[in-house]
């Protein structure tokens, strides 16, 4: 019995309820301005393409890390670091090429890129004693990648990537 008044209240509290609610505020004039402020197409295919290339690099690297890891021979671990070395100087000189009209986000990036370059001389100064070194290989690797990614990260502000 007591279940039935409670779902005849509930009825009728909900029927008392307005059928339509208004927002407190007009949110047309947001609206209005995220549509007007959204990135044109060309600012997209702009991006993707950032990723595509970067994503190509990592293949180019990983492919030839890959290659380095796994062979013995010391003359193929030579041709291989070369070949690594050679794809991300010509990484980082498209993308320094690249930013060079565009402001950085951070003042110190530089330094912050001193330092990991001063990281690749120590590597590739210990792959002298030891270049079959597979260990080093990566860490190498890594650094590369460190770079490329700083350079990418300081030039492309963080509210264009979605």
């Amino acid at each position: 019995m007591k279940q039935t008044n409670l779902d005849k209240m509930l009825d009728e509290a909900v029927a008392q309820l307005p059928t339509e609610v208004s927002p407190k505020k007009d949110l047309w004039q947001g609206v209005e301005n995220a549509i007007a402020n959204q990135p044109t197409q060309t600012s997209k295919k702009s991006h993707v393409w950032q990723q595509v290339t970067a994503l190509a690099a990592c293949m180019c690297l990983g492919l030839l890390s890959y290659q380095v890891f796994f062979n013995q021979q010391s003359s193929q671990y030579e041709a291989g670091l070369k070949a690594m070395t050679q794809t991300f100087k010509h990484e980082k000189q498209a993308l320094l090429v690249k930013y060079s009209d565009q402001k950085a986000l951070a003042d110190n990036w530089q330094a912050q890129l001193a330092e990991l370059e001063e990281a690749e001389k120590a590597i590739k100064l210990a792959l002298e004693n030891e270049p079959e070194n597979a260990t080093l290989l990566r860490m190498l690797s890594q650094v590369y990648q460190q770079q490329l990614d700083l350079i990418n990260k300081v030039h492309e502000p963080s509210w264009q990537r979605i």
